[in-house]
């Protein structure tokens, strides 16, 4: 159900913003936490009276959406791309 250390990996190498990147930027937080928030959905639809996942998928979805609220703030193309990049809507 969690995201492997491999997938983190290729999500970071993806959506890395510098050569040093290792994960930190915003744009590869939100690229892992998409694909948490993916792999809870999926959850979800099987389990859905488990509350303690719910409120963590909550969590998930707001923290995300604070990151792209600043990547927004700070480059409205690199927002544009990201969003179109993870196949999220606005």
């Amino acid at each position: 159900m969690s995201v492997t250390k491999e997938k983190t990996a290729q999500l970071v190498t993806s959506f890395k913003t510098t050569d040093t990147d290792n994960g930190g930027s915003a744009a590869a937080q939100v690229a892992i936490l998409t694909e948490r928030i993916r792999n809870l959905t999926n959850h979800m639809k099987d389990n859905h009276k488990d509350q303690h996942s719910k409120r963590g998928l909550l969590l998930m979805v707001n923290k995300r959406k604070k990151l792209l609220a600043y990547i927004k703030k700070r480059n409205v193309t690199e927002y544009e791309e990201l969003i179109k990049k993870l196949g999220l809507r606005k």
